[in-house]
């Protein structure tokens, strides 16, 4: 059932409040039949890309490049920090991921090996001497 309700404004006497009458109106809707289209329901599916941002590590590459280059470890990831952007230029979700998990890894033993290193010169002239004095 359908009710509207309408108000009406009659004014009746300006020196008292206004007088309100409701009025209400009843309408029925029909019985609704079956539908007269009989092929079966069609959907359709949007694919919405998700903003899933995949670091590709440039930065740290650069850096582990230029300042800890331990058996080129450095340059390699840059290579593929490089690469890991072309795909996410491309838009090829995967390989970037991939290519960029593989340039984190190698800035990480770039920059574990390159720590060791630049503390193992600065211990070792260190040590040695201190044997000779």
């Amino acid at each position: 059932m359908n009710h509207i309700v309408q108000t009406f404004f009659i004014p009746t006497n300006t020196d008292r409040p206004p007088n309100y009458r409701l009025i209400k109106e009843e309408h029925e809707v029909a019985a609704l039949g079956t539908p007269h289209n009989l092929l079966p329901p069609t959907s359709t599916v949007i694919h919405i890309r998700s903003k899933t941002s995949v670091p590709d590590h440039v930065v740290w590459s650069l850096f582990n490049t230029l300042l800890m280059n331990s058996w080129c470890l450095g340059f390699t990831a840059f290579a593929y920090s490089v690469k890991s952007r072309d795909r996410k230029m491309v838009g090829n979700l995967t390989g970037d991921q991939a290519y960029a998990s593989t340039t984190k890894w190698l800035n990480v033993w770039a920059l574990i090996l390159g720590i060791v290193m630049t503390i193992l010169l600065i211990i070792i002239p260190v040590l040695i001497l201190q044997v000779y004095q």
